[in-house]
C-alpha cells in the first residue's frame, strides 16, 4: 500500500505531466485557429473553381486533356497518405490507417505504389504495401511550390502512363473536433454525363472566349489538380491540430482527476496517522493515570 510519501511523489509527478498537457493543448490551440482560417479561406475558391472548370468543360464540344483520359487497362496506381510526423493527436492517424487498409481491400485489382506525407501511418503499414517516396518538406508545414512540386511528380506518372489513377487520403477537416478519413481518386478527372447534361440545360447558349476554351482549360485543369492536393493537406493540417488539441484537454482533465483522487488518498492517510498517534498519546496518559 502507498504511503504519504509515495503519493507526493505521484501528485508532483501528474501535477508536471498536467503543466506539459496544459502547454500543448495551448499550442495546438493557436495553430488550429491559424490552420482553420487557411482552409476555411481556401475552400470557397475551391469550390468555385472546379464549378466553373465543370461548366467550361461540359459547354465546350470536341476538346479532351490528358487528365481527363484514364487508362482502364492500367493496373497500376498510386495512393498518397496524408498523416502527421508526431504522435500525441488522439485517433487521428489510427483512423487514417484504418481507412487505407479498407481502402486498399476495396481496390485489391490495382497494384498500388503507396507515397506518405507525414510518418505515422507509414510506420503502421510500411510492411503490407508498396511503399514509394516520403515526402519532407523544410518546414513543419509545406509550402504551396512544395505541394506543386508533388503534384507535378504524381501527374508527370499519370500522363506517361506509368500509372491508370492516383488518389489520395487524408482526414478531412469538419470542426476543431471533428474530422475524417476520406480516400479521393484525383486523377483522372471524371463528368458523370448526367452533370453534364444539367449544366448545359442551365447555360443553353454559345459562351464567348478571350483566350479560346481551350486554351482557358488548358491552363485551368492542372490548376484545379494542384489545388486539390493543396486542399487536402490544409485540412489534414487543420484536423491533426484540432485533434490534438481535443486529446491534450482529455489528458489534462485525467491528470486533474488522478490529483483530486491521489490528494484525497493522501488526506485520509495523513489523518489516519493523525487519529494513530492521538490514540497512542491518549492510551499513554491513561495508563501513567493508573
Amino acid at each position: 500500500m502507498a504511503n504519504i510519501k509515495d503519493l507526493k511523489k505521484r501528485i508532483k509527478s501528474t501535477k508536471g505531466t498536467y503543466k506539459i498537457t496544459s502547454a500543448m493543448k495551448l499550442v495546438s490551440a493557436a495553430k488550429l485557429a491559424r490552420a482553420q482560417q487557411r482552409i476555411l479561406s481556401l475552400k470557397p475558391y475551391s469550390n468555385e473553381l472546379m464549378s466553373t472548370l465543370k461548366t467550361v468543360a461540359a459547354v465546350t464540344s470536341d476538346y479532351e486533356h490528358d487528365f481527363f483520359k484514364g487508362d482502364l487497362e492500367n493496373k497500376h496506381a498510386h495512393l498518397l497518405i496524408i498523416s502527421s510526423d508526431k504522435g500525441l493527436c488522439g485517433g487521428y492517424n489510427g483512423q487514417l490507417y484504418k481507412e487505407a487498409k479498407k481502402f486498399l481491400a476495396a481496390n485489391d485489382d490495382k497494384e498500388f505504389k503507396v507515397h506518405f506525407i507525414g510518418k505515422k501511418v507509414k510506420e503502421l503499414i510500411a510492411e503490407e504495401v508498396n511503399v514509394g517516396n516520403h515526402y519532407k518538406f523544410e518546414k513543419v508545414e509545406p509550402t504551396h511550390d512544395e505541394i506543386l512540386d508533388i503534384a507535378d511528380e504524381l501527374s508527370t506518372s499519370f500522363e506517361t502512363g506509368e500509372v491508370g489513377s492516383v488518389h489520395i487520403l487524408y482526414n478531412s477537416f469538419e470542426s476543431a473536433m471533428s474530422c475524417f478519413a476520406t480516400a479521393t481518386q484525383i486523377l483522372p478527372f471524371s463528368m458523370p454525363e448526367d452533370d453534364k447534361e444539367k449544366i448545359k440545360e442551365d447555360f443553353p447558349f454559345d459562351f464567348k472566349y478571350a483566350p479560346s476554351a481551350e486554351d482557358i482549360l488548358d491552363t485551368m485543369i492542372p490548376e484545379v489538380y494542384a489545388n486539390s492536393i493543396y486542399t487536402a493537406v490544409l485540412d489534414a493540417i487543420a484536423s491533426e491540430h484540432g485533434m490534438r488539441m481535443v486529446a491534450m484537454d482529455n489528458a489534462s482533465s485525467n491528470c486533474n482527476d488522478v490529483i483530486k483522487k491521489l490528494t484525497l488518498k493522501m488526506n485520509k492517510l495523513r489523518q489516519a496517522a493523525i487519529t494513530t498517534e492521538l490514540i497512542e498519546v491518549v492510551s499513554g496518559a491513561e495508563s501513567l493515570n493508573g
